[in-house]
C-alpha cells in the first residue's frame, strides 16, 4: 500500500506560479513511478504529467507543456508539480497518483491522493 498527500493548492492570479507536492508513504514508495491529474467542476480528470520511479523519464499533456515541470526527491519520498504562468483554464482539483510503470492513463493508476484545489482567477 502506497498513501499520497497532494498539498500546495490554493489560489493564484494568471500569470502566477504555484507549486505543489505529494507526499508519499508505505512500502517501497520510491519504487513507483507517480503521476498528476486534475478534475476541472463538471469534467473528467484528466491527465496532466507523469515521471518514471528514477525521475529520468518524464511525459506531459500538450495544455501544459512548458509551464508546468515534474520532480521527484526519492530521499523525501515527494514528488512536485511546479506551474507557471498559470490560466484560468489550469483550475481544477490536482490529484497525484502512483503505480509501478510511468503511464499516462488515470486507470493504470493504482494508488491516488485526495486532491488539492487549484483556482487561477483572471
Amino acid at each position: 500500500q502506497v498513501q499520497l498527500v497532494e498539498s500546495g493548492g490554493g489560489l493564484v492570479q494568471a500569470g502566477g506560479s504555484l507549486r505543489l507536492s505529494c507526499a508519499a508513504s508505505g512500502r517501497a514508495a520510491s519504487n513507483y513511478a507517480m503521476g498528476w491529474f486534475r478534475q476541472a467542476p463538471g469534467k473528467e480528470r484528466k491527465f496532466v504529467t507523469a515521471i518514471n520511479r528514477s525521475g529520468g523519464v518524464t511525459s506531459y499533456a500538450d495544455s501544459v507543456k512548458g509551464r508546468f515541470t515534474i520532480a521527484r526527491d526519492n530521499a523525501k519520498n515527494t514528488i512536485y508539480l511546479q506551474m507557471n504562468s498559470l490560466k484560468p483554464e489550469d483550475t481544477a482539483v490536482y490529484y497525484c497518483a502512483a503505480r509501478l510503470g510511468i503511464a499516462t492513463i488515470e486507470g493504470a493508476y493504482d494508488y491516488w491522493g485526495q486532491g488539492t484545489q487549484v483556482t487561477v482567477s483572471s
